[in-house]
């Protein structure tokens, strides 16, 4: 998909700049950081989605605590 974008000239040379710097194009910055957005907002949300599974579940846990000591015997 095409996306455009409105930017000031001077912003834009300046990020060309820095995406030149890093080995990669402008273009490629972009998608990169809108892959990473994307995938953040998709892990929150799948995040939150587990943590009301959990508040809503009828599971019992019968007593038991979590101990830091059993957890880490070998």
């Amino acid at each position: 998909m095409n996306i455009t974008l409105s930017v000031d000239k001077q912003v834009a040379q300046r990020a060309r700049d820095a995406a030149q710097k890093m080995g990669k194009s402008l273009n490629q910055i972009v998608r990169d950081y809108l892959e990473q957005l994307a995938g953040s907002a998709y892990r929150d949300q799948q995040w939150i989605q587990f943590e009301s599974r959990c508040l809503q579940s009828s599971a019992k846990l019968d007593g038991w605590q979590f101990n830091r000591d059993e957890a880490n015997e070998r």
